[in-house]
């Protein structure tokens, strides 16, 4: 990805020695994995939460079949017309 060889990489570890010292560094890696894994607890529990709330959301609004308005009458349709602006009035 970088192309790091194995001379760069010693150079940083030795930098990163020199920067921290040799008892600082253990406890900046158990920080970060600490750190690692509180964000993937947290992305978990987000991605929990959706779905919890999607299934939710589903369950409030059921898909009501609709009438199939091909192949009708006009009389049939006028019907369908008349039916469903009498229920969008009484939903109001």
């Amino acid at each position: 990805m970088f192309g790091l060889g194995t001379t760069e990489i010693i150079v940083i570890v030795v930098v990163l020695f020199l920067l921290f010292g040799a008892t600082r560094l253990p406890q900046l890696a158990k920080s970060l994995d600490q750190s690692r894994k509180a964000f993937r607890d947290g992305m978990r529990e987000a991605e929990e939460e959706y779905q919890k709330e999607e299934e939710q959301r589903r369950l409030k609004t059921p898909d009501e079949p609709k009438p199939v308005l091909n192949g009708m009458s006009d009389e049939q349709l006028f019907d369908e017309m008349r039916r469903r602006q009498a229920q969008k009035e009484s939903q109001t």
